[in-house]
């Protein structure tokens, strides 16, 4: 993950100074929507990870009551 993000920078910095070619600005959007992608997909786990007690003492795991079923 870290490579892509380092990439992502490298051709946001070479954007600002020279200018991308079309195959560039591909990689840079194609980048853009997997890193997008892949914090989504780490920001649901935690929170379909999350358990909250209730009043009555029971415990309710949100991910299974509101996350998306697979």
């Amino acid at each position: 993950m870290q490579e892509k993000i380092d990439r992502i920078n490298t051709l946001y910095h070479k954007s600002q100074s020279v200018g991308l070619t079309d195959e560039e600005k591909a990689e840079q959007q194609q980048l853009r929507q997997d890193y997008i992608k892949a914090i989504r997909a780490s920001l649901r786990g935690n929170l379909d990870s999350i358990s909250i007690k209730e009043a009555d003492g029971s415990i309710t795991n949100l991910g299974e009551k509101y996350g998306k079923k697979q």
